[in-house]
């Protein structure tokens, strides 16, 4: 009855089968990896977040990279700016808004400095025109703000390019601008929250960064997948099952009823003579 699991239509579709098992349980154990991963990070981040501020110069300095342990911790800061260095940085959007950063270096002291991300202004009439930028604050201020590590085409999802306009770039990169000033970058940058003295004027605030469900999904894209395994196992057995059933059917309508006995004379005498015709 099951020699039939042996054509080849039927050895196709087990190759299949245990083709698709592993395969899914492949993809479950990525999902509830990313899930671990994402969980962990949105944790790490929130708790940057709510943390006290600390100086900067704990957590960042000239030619020290930002930790990912440290992204968006907040720290604190104090300095002058320097308006005739700064730079808006391009292709950032704010509420579905197109926009730049507006990036100014806040000199320290020492021959150092760090660039803040003073916040969000909109687009100006066209990509190339300069946008309208609130001044910084003369004098001595003192930031706080979220510490950022400085920006990679791979971090970013962004590509550099050369060839833009005077005062815009692509790209929070310390090393890169930093090139071209006369003092040392802090290998990162600070994205501002507040400062004393507050300006008159100032851009918008780039918004707190959004830490999500923690891999949420993942975890259900992780369960879907292992559930898909026992779909698949499950249609694997109903397939067979119906095609027994089909053929114990067919064969059932083939088997020929058996044929009446005809009656003998014999037989007719002898129920003559057990019941006489009436006289």
């Amino acid at each position: 009855m099951y020699r039939f699991l042996l054509t080849p239509r039927w050895v196709a579709l087990h190759i299949v089968v245990l083709l698709v098992i592993p395969a899914f349980v492949f993809l479950g154990r990525w999902q509830f990896g990313r899930f671990e991963e994402r969980s962990a990070n949105s944790d790490r981040v929130t708790a940057n977040l709510a943390a006290a501020p600390v100086p900067l110069g704990t957590l960042a300095g000239p030619g020290r990279q930002v930790k990912v342990d440290d992204r968006f911790h907040t720290v604190t800061v104090s300095g002058s700016y320097d308006a005739a260095h700064g730079l808006v940085v391009r292709r950032r959007p704010q509420e579905g808004r197109p926009g730049f950063y507006v990036l100014t270096p806040l000199v320290t002291g020492g021959g150092q400095a760090v660039l803040v991300n003073r916040g969000w202004v909109k687009a100006g009439a066209s990509a190339d025109a300069p946008p309208e930028v609130p001044a910084p604050p003369a004098g001595q201020v003192t930031v706080t703000g979220r510490l950022r590590p400085g920006e990679t085409e791979e971090s970013s999802g962004l590509k550099d390019r050369s060839g833009l306009p005077p005062g815009q770039v692509l790209l929070i990169d310390p090393g890169k601008i930093g090139k071209g000033l006369p003092y040392q970058l802090v290998g990162g940058y600070v994205e501002l929250t507040g400062q004393q003295p507050k300006p008159a004027a100032a851009p918008e605030p780039v918004p707190a960064p959004d830490v999500g469900s923690g891999g949420g999904l993942n975890l259900a894209y992780g369960v879907q997948w292992w559930l898909f395994i026992g779909v698949a196992i499950g249609g694997w057995i109903l397939l067979i099952r119906r095609e027994v059933a089909d053929r114990k059917a067919a064969e059932s309508a083939e088997v020929p009823e058996s044929p009446k006995v005809p009656e003998t004379a014999e037989s007719s005498t002898e129920q003559q003579e057990t019941h006489p015709a009436p006289n």
